[in-house]
């Protein structure tokens, strides 16, 4: 298990050229919040829709394969992480590949898309994958179906095992930085942005987490038993609650970007200002510190 104790060093960033960072963090990461359109949609809708949208299975492939929402393709982190040169594992995979295999689901940057997962095997999978097309500058709606695979199986409603085939088009992305970050960023950016550590409490965040770091494990963001993501109200009770600093940009993070995924979704539809993922987590953050 990783860990991360280091004490961070002093930043040498002028306190001028700080404060015009974060300025510019926070002008970008608002304009962005009212460009990308994500939105929940309850099964009822959704199964009326489905003939409008592309849809996005975010559970393993696996899953996908035993059975998925007709015409639904699979976008599984699983399959589109993997260690980057400098051996940091769960990095996102290149953005030529992503926008080629998007693509050839037959979804462009302007498709309306709705994303499902099941907030379990997948690790909150729909989250990152939701966060995935917000950092490729995604022009179209995209909903994530309220409840999941289960609440569609509640209603009764069928999954097939058939592939549906897409007619590939080209998807044009237009990559949003500031819905990302580094850890060099963090390390030098450390009082002026608000860390929420996703991970487990007993297993990953007492033996180490990021200094400054406020604890919100993830599963406190779903609840029932169609894990359903919680409401914009009970979110910011719960932000309230762990006393999180919302004046400061936000930044989730995890081991490797997928947890913290599912966090920034559920601050997204809490209707928030755009919150930040750090997708190189707690691998990228202690390959940083090993650094001279």
């Amino acid at each position: 298990m990783h860990t991360a104790k280091a004490v961070l060093t002093k930043t040498t960033l002028s306190p001028a050229l700080t404060l015009l960072l974060m300025c510019l963090m926070l002008i970008s990461t608002t304009q962005y919040a009212s460009a990308f359109s994500l939105q929940r949609l309850d099964v009822q809708r959704g199964s009326q829709q489905l003939q409008d949208l592309a849809i996005l299975d975010a559970r393993p492939l696996a899953q996908y394969q035993q059975g998925h929402i007709a015409g639904a393709h699979s976008l599984s982190w699983e399959d589109y992480t993997r260690p980057d040169s400098d051996g940091v594992n769960y990095r996102i995979a290149p953005q030529d590949e992503l926008t080629k295999a998007l693509g050839h689901m037959g979804i462009s940057e302007t498709s309306a898309v709705l994303i499902y997962g099941d907030a379990d095997t997948s690790w909150g999978g729909e989250g990152w994958a939701a966060w995935l097309l917000a950092w490729l500058g995604h022009q179209g709606p995209v909903y994530i179906l309220d409840g999941g695979v289960q609440a569609w199986q509640s209603a009764q409603l069928p999954l097939v095992t058939t592939v549906t085939p897409a007619t590939e088009v080209t998807y044009q992305a237009s990559v949003q930085p500031q819905l990302q970050i580094s850890a060099a960023e963090i390390d030098a950016r450390k009082d002026h942005i608000t860390l929420v550590d996703t991970r487990n409490y007993w297993m990953e965040w007492l033996p180490g987490h990021l200094p400054n770091a406020i604890h919100l494990d993830w599963k406190e963001l779903y609840q029932g038993e169609d894990n359903r993501a919680i409401d914009a109200q009970a979110f910011k009770s719960l932000l309230k609650k762990k006393g999180i600093d919302l004046s400061k940009p936000v930044v989730y993070y995890c081991t490797g970007g997928i947890r913290s995924g599912y966090a920034w979704m559920v601050h997204e539809l809490a209707g928030l200002p755009s919150a930040i993922n750090f997708e190189g987590g707690t691998e990228e953050w202690n390959t940083f510190k090993k650094q001279p």
